[in-house]
């Protein structure tokens, strides 16, 4: 049984360094005791997320559906045969996962099979189940165990998973709009996309910014600078879309160069390092 679960934690490991270097790395800076767990999380967000986003000649519904039913019938038989699954489970008995954060992320998911658009009380509903949910599951697994850990860093980790997943919004514009069809701000037309407009959603992401920073340095010291080096990657990120027009971000995908991305891993170490954090 022990080689099994080993087995599987490697598939979801692969399947991040596959999906997300970024998240990779971020992984690897994570003290070992973290790693596995925070692999399985990400294994079973980012297989369910495909369904959503990938599999266009397939029925999504069902496949949301099974995969919904199938995590459930994991968490409650303690084994499935689907490696994700088996990882996932493990991780969410290990940690005390609530199965509220595995529900909000998975209505996440469905509905972006259901809405092309976002009022301000989905908008908010979708954010807290699609990066909110997902950043409080990897809070419970950093925390091990420690409920008042958990409760004083849950509203500022809440707070960082809503600042990744708007950056997102921002640097994915392009094909969520143009291919999806979708538009996660409320009340934003992307066809007369203003200066004004932008500038009020980056107000609100700043805002998530600092809020989150005073979780991260309250971190247990083995998860600081994974989260830290996330943080930075994003920051990065979010200030070259801040200084680009509208026009720009509806017309391509922002990237942080991969060679800024290893100044950023050496910058983030040394301030560990040092304690500057």
């Amino acid at each position: 049984m022990d080689l099994f679960s080993e087995t599987t934690f490697k598939c979801s490991k692969l399947i991040t360094q596959h999906y997300s270097t970024s998240f990779t790395l971020g992984i690897k800076t994570l003290e070992a005791k973290y790693r596995l767990p925070i692999y399985g999380v990400y294994g079973f967000v980012r297989y369910a997320d495909e369904i959503v986003d990938t599999f266009h000649d397939y029925n999504k519904h069902d496949l949301l559906n099974h995969f919904w039913q199938d995590t459930y019938k994991a968490i409650e038989d303690k084994i499935s045969l689907n490696p994700v699954l088996h990882s996932f489970q493990m991780v969410v008995h290990t940690y005390g996962i609530d199965r509220e954060l595995i529900d909000a992320f998975l209505t996440s998911m469905e509905m972006d099979l259901q809405r092309s658009e976002y009022n301000a009380e989905g908008y908010e509903e979708y954010i807290y189940g699609s990066a909110e949910a997902v950043g409080l599951m990897c809070l419970r697994v950093f925390c091990e165990g420690d409920d008042a850990m958990y409760q004083r860093l849950r509203e500022p980790a809440r707070r960082l998973g809503a600042a990744f997943q708007k950056v997102n919004f921002l640097r994915d514009i392009r094909s969520d709009y143009y291919e999806r069809g979708r538009t996660y701000f409320p009340g934003v037309n992307f066809d007369s996309f203003t200066n004004d407009a932008k500038s009020a959603i980056e107000d609100d992401i700043q805002a998530d910014f600092e809020a989150a920073y005073q979780g991260i340095i309250r971190l247990p010291q083995g998860a600081k600078w994974g989260v830290y080096l996330a943080y930075i990657y994003y920051k990065a990120l979010f200030s070259k879309i801040k200084k680009l027009p509208p026009s720009r971000i509806l017309q391509e995908r922002i990237r942080v160069p991969d060679q800024h991305k290893v100044a950023l891993l050496v910058q983030t170490y040394f301030r560990h390092k040092l304690n500057f954090l």
